[in-house]
């Protein structure tokens, strides 16, 4: 990647993480595979998503390609303990981190459907756009090299 497109990248993570009503930096706390941090992880899906997308020049919205991934797994909470265990988490918190991002973000469709069809086949929501379609398979691609890295 260029330094400009560096560059961008940053600047898109500097608008979600200190965004006026932005609780992206409290993922940090939350594990999500492995010993990958939920932050880590939207971080490394981000990256690699708009990495792909511009060393295929695709013609995508790179702004909505970036936030979705950054936001697509922003739900907020610790699904590995207690009462907030949840053995359906891949069903469940696509819907939260979209509940989530809507009332802290100002999202436009193609942002709103990264995050709520990031989960196919899981969920049944299929992807409707290029960009959702991309950070659902840097997503699965992503989260089985986080979880093999504990073993």
């Amino acid at each position: 990647m260029t330094n400009q497109e560096k560059q961008y990248f940053l600047d898109i993570l500097k608008e979600v993480r200190d965004g006026e009503n932005s609780r992206f930096v409290t993922s940090k706390q939350y594990k999500h595979h492995g010993k990958t941090s939920v932050y880590k992880h939207s971080l490394n899906v981000a990256y690699m998503s708009y990495k792909l997308a511009k060393r295929w020049n695709l013609n995508v919205d790179y702004r909505a390609l970036l936030r979705g991934a950054l936001l697509h797994d922003y739900f907020l909470y610790d699904w590995h303990v207690g009462e907030l265990r949840r053995p359906l988490h891949g069903f469940y918190h696509p819907g939260k981190a979209l509940e989530n991002a809507d009332k802290d973000f100002d999202l436009n469709e193609t942002e709103r459907d990264i995050i709520k069809k990031h989960m196919f086949p899981l969920t049944m929501y299929v992807p409707r756009h290029k960009e959702s379609w991309i950070v659902c398979m840097v997503d699965k691609w992503t989260a089985a090299i986080e979880t093999m890295k504990r073993r």
